[in-house]
């Protein structure tokens, strides 16, 4: 019989009462990894329970030892790293050394999140007025939910949980339905560091054990990644019940080469940031804008790209593995097709796609696509697969008119040799996370993960001081204390003049 995942309910992993199971299966094989329950009405409730429950004493746990519980937490991590690694490459079908950045990178938060003492201080102001002075400090929220999504299932659920509660607050975790098994080892650790019971609660299912959470009285922030669709339903439904949220959504991606931009750098790295991880990262280049005369490297980018092939996570030839589902097979083939269709140039098609030993592998190979136009539906949408637009501007002015164009502000680069370019790029791009010379500009978890516009839904982002904010909130106090009240010895009142 396969493997049962079960529930993390008030300190205790339990198998679900449920009648509706999920199948979790290797994307390389389709050989059925785990059954997943979709939890019960009554396990969803038990679960925030448990967790309302937890807050009642967390919240009063001095500050250094929430900060000590985190530092406990990410040396299990590091000790453990390369296992769940492992544990990551067979549940996603990620190349060993991706998987091994997912960890790490979520790694990196813990650390950030040990460091809640300095992140948490307030502000004083001695005499605001006459005898009357002014403080604020930071308090926890509660309750709070985190969704997140198959792509980074070790590095998501640790931008969340660890953050919201070294702040003070309690977790229920909604992880993937596609690939569970990390982080419910993620889970296990933080039990083992030392969390209290009911601290972090983890409930699986799809859409409608969402919506049970979305909707629950007792859950005060949410933290969702994901896609467009899902993401613009939970912001609605959780900010229509006046909670707190942050959604991260879907993107697309652009990288602008100059025409004075190391050519050979500029190009491996366009590569690799278009296909790392078959393309299935929200921080992806999808798309490459060529800028004058760097057009004529586009034979060079075909060259490079035919060279990088999928495999196996533990081939290490592989530069990437396959997408994570049939499913998502099947809609990457689909836009693949429509963008023949709508006369794009396919320069390099990678919808018959097989790997040697593994004939039942959601494989699709690098694709690319050139005379990509705005309205075309494979620049529209976000495709999720190892495919990759170009397109061409004359100008920098004409690639920045492009990007900001488009809907999604997640992430862009340029590469150029030109410092007065890069500024005026970084400057005018309507983009929240830029790249100069650097393919992919994820920050470091002491800034903050920062898409704009249709990237992002809310007001305060993922890790770093924003989501130290979006965890808290600041209560200010003004205070006087008169002079008559000041006493010296019992009962003995001292009269100031």
């Amino acid at each position: 019989m396969a493997y049962q995942v079960p529930l993390l309910i008030n300190g205790s992993m339990v198998q679900s009462q449920t009648q509706t199971w999920l199948e979790v299966t290797n994307p390389a094989s389709q050989k059925l990894i785990a059954r997943l329950p979709c939890a019960t009405d009554d396990e969803v409730i038990e679960a925030v329970a448990a967790a309302k429950a937890a807050f009642a004493q967390w919240r009063r746990v001095s500050v250094p030892e929430r900060a000590r519980l985190m530092l406990r937490y990410q040396a299990l991590l590091k000790e453990r790293h390369d296992e769940l690694a492992q544990l990551l490459s067979q549940d996603t079908g990620k190349t060993l050394e991706d998987a091994k950045g997912d960890v790490w990178r979520g790694i990196e938060v813990v650390e950030q999140a040990a460091n809640v003492s300095s992140l948490t201080l307030g502000e004083t102001q001695a005499d605001v007025a006459s005898g009357v002075d002014c403080y604020s400090f930071s308090q926890p929220l509660g309750v709070c939910l985190g969704i997140t999504p198959f792509n980074f299932p070790a590095m998501i659920p640790l931008w969340m949980f660890p953050l919201a509660i070294a702040c003070g607050n309690t977790f229920v975790l909604k992880p993937s339905e596609q690939d569970p098994l990390v982080p419910m080892e993620l889970a296990k650790l933080f039990r083992e560091a030392g969390a209290p019971d009911g601290l972090l609660n983890i409930v699986h299912g799809g859409a409608e054990v969402v919506d049970r959470l979305l909707t629950h009285d007792d859950i005060a922030a949410v933290s969702f990644v994901g896609s467009v669709a899902v993401g613009r339903h939970v912001y609605r439904t959780a900010t229509d019940r006046l909670k707190r949220a942050q959604v991260f959504a879907g993107a697309k991606n652009h990288m602008v080469v100059m025409p004075d931009a190391n050519k050979q750098q500029a190009i491996n790295n366009l590569v690799g940031a278009s296909v790392g991880a078959a393309g299935q990262r929200c921080m992806a280049i999808s798309v490459g804008v060529l800028v004058g005369e760097a057009q004529a490297w586009i034979p060079d980018i075909k060259e490079a790209l035919a060279k990088v092939q999928p495999g196996a996570w533990n081939d290490p030839e592989a530069g990437y593995g396959p997408l994570i589902s049939q499913a998502a097979k099947t809609r990457v083939l689909g836009l693949i097709e429509t963008g023949k269709q709508e006369g794009a140039d396919c320069l390099l098609d990678g919808s018959q796609c097989s790997v040697s030993g593994h004939p039942n592998g959601n494989w699709v190979g690098p694709t690319l696509f050139a005379g990509v136009t705005p309205t075309m539906r494979i620049y529209t949408e976000e495709i999720f697969g190892p495919v990759l637009l170009l397109m061409t501007a004359d100008t920098l002015n004409e690639a920045i008119a492009l990007v900001n164009a488009n809907p999604y502000g997640n992430g862009t680069s340029i590469f150029t040799a030109s410092g007065a370019a890069a500024r005026k790029y970084q400057m005018d791009i309507q983009v929240g996370q830029v790249g100069i010379n650097v393919p992919i500009p994820v920050p470091l978890p002491f800034f903050s993960f920062t898409g704009w516009r249709g990237s992002f839904y809310g007001d305060l982002h993922a890790y770093g001081k924003q989501a130290v904010r979006f965890y808290t909130e600041t209560k200010t106090v003004t205070a006087r204390w008169f002079d008559d009240d000041v006493v010296a010895g019992p009962n003995l009142s001292i009269h100031l003049k």
